[in-house]
């Protein structure tokens, strides 16, 4: 692959990512396509929430450290939250930076306190994970990473298993050439063999059926879930894509029209078309009104550029 294609793969996931949430957060209120259309339009900024905050604060990590660094990337989501609280954080990230400060324990172990020492199945590790499954992208420890990274916030097995199938369909669809297209059933199976846990590799599996039988979004929604459970969401984000693999929009759309929650399936499903299709194929408009749009290239370009010199 040549360098040029990298960042745009790059820029691709990361970009796309943000504007899934952006978006997915406006449908919310505006849950007709025609009318949110108008919507974006008519806006001058597209801003991101918690899911693309969190991404950034991963990605600066993987930048600043040259590596996952679980300590490290704690601390920069703690510093982000401090610095932007009203992002629409839930209530685990802020309860396991007090802990953290309070208590003196690592992130990890506050993580595995939560939810009666369960810890976190929600999709807030997946829907963060496009940073490293790009960097890591030809790695064959990406799932011990892709867990490393969700650990510091998602302890549960079902949380990390989400979060590292999501990092494999980034890095799938990275890998992938567009011109020479690709079958959906073998990208389900691929995920479906990387998955570690019955919950996860469940839905996948269900997600391949429903593509293959060529059920309409609005019951494969049903069907797959749409929650903030990460099994009850990521699969969804990953049936938009395949079954909209050649269209951006028309992916994005899927992912977020059909109820739930809108925000983070937006950003999965972006995250992992962007990574196939390159950031040519996002629409310039939305592009241009994306917050932080420069910050977020940025990262995206220096994640390409270490990616290359390693």
């Amino acid at each position: 692959m040549t360098e040029s294609n990298l960042e745009a793969k790059y820029l691709g996931s990361m970009v796309g990512s943000a504007l899934g949430d952006a978006i997915g957060e406006m449908a919310f209120q505006y849950p007709d396509r025609q009318k949110l259309s108008a919507m974006i339009e008519r806006l001058e900024v597209l801003r991101y929430t918690d899911d693309t905050a969190m991404a950034m604060g991963l990605a600066t990590s993987l930048v600043h450290m040259g590596g996952l660094d679980r300590q490290h990337l704690g601390e920069t989501f703690r510093r982000n939250f401090e610095q932007e609280p009203w992002r629409g954080y839930a209530t685990g990230p802020p309860t396991i930076f007090s802990m953290v400060r309070s208590l003196g324990i690592s992130y990890a172990d506050a993580a595995r306190s939560l939810f009666g020492g369960g810890g976190s199945f929600g999709n807030g590790a997946a829907m963060r994970i496009s940073p490293l499954g790009l960097f890591f992208h030809k790695s064959s420890d990406i799932y011990q990473l892709a867990c490393g990274s969700a650990e510091v916030t998602h302890a549960h097995p079902v949380g990390k298993d989400g979060a590292a199938v999501q990092a494999w369909a980034v890095a799938l669809a990275v890998r992938l050439e567009t011109a020479e297209g690709f079958s959906p059933q073998v990208f389900v199976d691929e995920l479906a063999v990387f998955a570690r846990t019955i919950e996860i590799q469940e839905k996948i599996r269900l997600a391949g059926r429903l593509l293959e039988e060529n059920t309409t979004p609005d019951v494969a929604a049903k069907q797959l879930g749409r929650s903030v459970a990460v099994d009850e969401s990521m699969p969804f984000a990953i049936y938009s894509f395949l079954r909209n693999p050649n269209s951006f929009e028309d992916c994005l759309y899927c992912a977020i029209m059909h109820g739930g929650d809108r925000d983070t399936l937006g950003a999965m499903a972006g995250a992992v078309s962007g990574a196939y299709l390159g950031v040519k194929a996002i629409p310039s408009g939305w592009r241009r009104k994306l917050e932080n749009r420069e910050t977020i290239e940025g990262l995206a370009l220096e994640l390409a550029r270490k990616t290359l010199r390693t």
